[in-house]
């Protein structure tokens, strides 16, 4: 479904972890709003290749797959570069990759904690940096994908929640470093896609602390994403929650 916005056609964003989950469903919405996009993938190419010959089939020489390994900081500068030469610019990097698992106290071990931090708080901060000079000749803006567990933490997840939590004070860093050029916002989602090891029991608990009764869509996340590119001129430094009303209170 195409929902085509002359603001952001011809625009480029790239989206890391894009090829599945949440990642392709933001790519999937800013491409039918007419921008550009770049995939970025760790492992899952196959994921990220058929998602770009879906878009292609919908308007061709408008998406192009990169591979990198995000834990791997010398390789983010050249993601970056490689990602901003494909349209000779780059007006949108979206954070999305995350690695996510538990960590009980007892038994965290320095990969994990290298594992997680690396993932969710080290590779946003050395790709928003490469991006930012690229971002500012755009006036372009970054979207990180944070956790409601950045405020209120998951039992058994506290590397995790910490490395959440050091993502929003970043969002928060980088819109006061990087503005007025630079917008920089983050979207939190809540009860959206569950994991795949997790029993009906444990869902039912969950969403009965949502006040809206239901988990939520991928698609409710990349509105998000849209609206924070296409629509909020005037906001940045801000953590958008997508949760059902569950960051209310448990």
């Amino acid at each position: 479904m195409q929902d085509k916005r002359p603001e952001l056609s011809g625009k480029c964003a790239m989206i890391t972890g894009g090829g599945r989950r949440i990642g392709a469903e933001v790519a999937r919405t800013l491409h039918a709003a007419g921008m550009n996009v770049i995939v970025h993938y760790r492992g899952s190419a196959a994921g990220a290749n058929g998602l770009c010959e879906e878009l292609e089939a919908r308007r061709p020489d408008s998406t192009h797959t990169l591979q990198a390994d995000l834990l791997d900081t010398a390789a983010l500068e050249p993601l970056v570069s490689a990602a901003a030469q494909r349209w000779g610019r780059l007006d949108v990097l979206v954070n999305n990759a995350s690695t996510f698992y538990p960590t009980t106290v007892g038994e965290i071990t320095p990969q994990d904690w290298e594992d997680l931090m690396g993932t969710n708080l080290r590779a946003p901060l050395f790709l928003s940096q490469a991006a930012a000079p690229w971002l500012r000749e755009q006036r372009g803006c970054i979207v990180n994908m944070a956790d409601i567990h950045a405020e209120r933490p998951l039992k058994t997840h506290p590397v995790y929640c910490s490395a959440k939590a050091g993502l929003v004070m970043l969002t928060r860093s980088l819109a006061r470093e990087l503005g007025p050029e630079v917008r920089v916002n983050a979207v939190a989602p809540g009860a959206i896609l569950w994991p795949e090891d997790m029993g009906d029991k444990m869902r039912a608990k969950i969403l009965a602390k949502v006040p809206l009764e239901r988990a939520g869509e991928p698609q409710d996340i990349a509105r998000a994403v849209r609206f924070l590119i296409a629509e909020a001129d005037y906001i940045t430094g801000q953590i958008i929650p997508v949760d059902g009303g569950r960051s209310l209170g448990y």
